[in-house]
């Protein structure tokens, strides 16, 4: 019999989809919508801040909640004992993202009978990114296609890369992951910005993304800026922008000054670290060499500013 498997993380929930095993899927996080059939499975958790609210106040909100010790996240655990799963998938990295370990833990706390397999990652560089897809694979006992996806991946990524390798001068380049307060992208995105053919500031790859005041990133100077904040689609970063655009000194900063801002969208693609941190490459292959690279990724994951 096929395992019952739960993913309470986005990017999870598309390894397990990419490795044809969507069918096994029997419940996902309130935020796991891609493809878009896994929009039938319930919904096991949910969060205990104003998701709708704008950047400062989920900032505030989530602060207030770390401070005090408390879950960012809520895990319905009743529900999650009647779906029976023999595998959850979580993530250990980011307790302001997503459910965490501890989360998934305290939900199976008085669980009777016999419990399941937890598999809880935090990739921090594209490298552990794969990794990750192997152990879930695994946990599904399909080894084989997970090497099979991570051939393909990886055959998308050498095409980039080998145009991309002997680009010089290399445009410098910060990612903002969060807006009020400001946050450059860590983790995987410098490296995904060094294989598009651009020079990652105020980040370092494997290193978590970092709070920086508007001083550091106005000093820096950057030639292109993408903003693709973590969780925000277009549409919301759009209404968002002018927490940027007023701040002093916007208008007279070098991609500002050279139209070479961007959006991104922050939430299907840069922070899901699964399967389509590839087209994310792609996303920020477009913008930095668009005479080079045509994906098709401009108005539904990218916009120019």
């Amino acid at each position: 019999m096929p395992l019952r498997v739960v993913s309470l993380l986005p990017s999870l929930t598309e390894i397990v989809c990419a490795l044809g095993a969507g069918a096994r899927l029997v419940g996902r996080s309130h935020e796991c919508d891609h493809p878009a059939e896994v929009g039938r499975l319930p919904a096991l958790t949910g969060p205990r801040f104003a998701a709708a609210a704008a950047s400062a106040g989920i900032d505030r909100e989530v602060r207030a909640l770390l401070r005090d010790a408390l879950s960012v996240f809520t895990v319905d655990a009743e529900r999650l004992r009647a779906l029976a799963p023999d595998l959850i998938l979580t993530q250990d990295q980011c307790r302001a993202c997503a459910v965490s370990l501890g989360d998934v833990e305290g939900a199976l706390a008085s669980w009777l009978g016999r419990t399941p397999r937890i598999v809880s990652v935090a990739p921090s560089s594209l490298g552990e990114v794969f990794e990750s897809v192997r152990e879930v694979a695994a946990a599904l006992e399909l080894p084989a296609e997970s090497e099979r996806l991570l051939a393909a991946l990886g055959a998308r990524i050498t095409a980039i890369g080998e145009r991309t390798g002997g680009r010089s001068p290399r445009p410098r380049v910060a990612v903002i992951e969060w807006l009020d307060p400001l946050m450059t992208a860590g983790h995987w995105l410098p490296e995904l910005v060094a294989l598009a053919g651009g020079e990652a500031l105020l980040a370092e790859t494997g290193r978590p993304s970092i709070w920086i005041a508007w001083d550091a990133l106005r000093a820096a100077d950057p030639d292109v800026i993408v903003v693709a904040p973590c969780g925000c689609p277009l549409a919301t970063t759009r209404r968002e922008l002018a927490r940027l655009e007023t701040l002093p000194g916007w208008s007279r900063l070098r991609a500002v000054r050279g139209a070479q801002v961007f959006l991104a969208d922050g939430n299907q693609f840069m922070n899901r670290a699964g399967p389509r941190l590839v087209e994310s490459l792609e996303i920020l292959a477009e913008i930095l060499a668009p005479a080079t690279f045509r994906f098709g990724h401009e108005g539904r994951g990218w916009e120019r500013l």
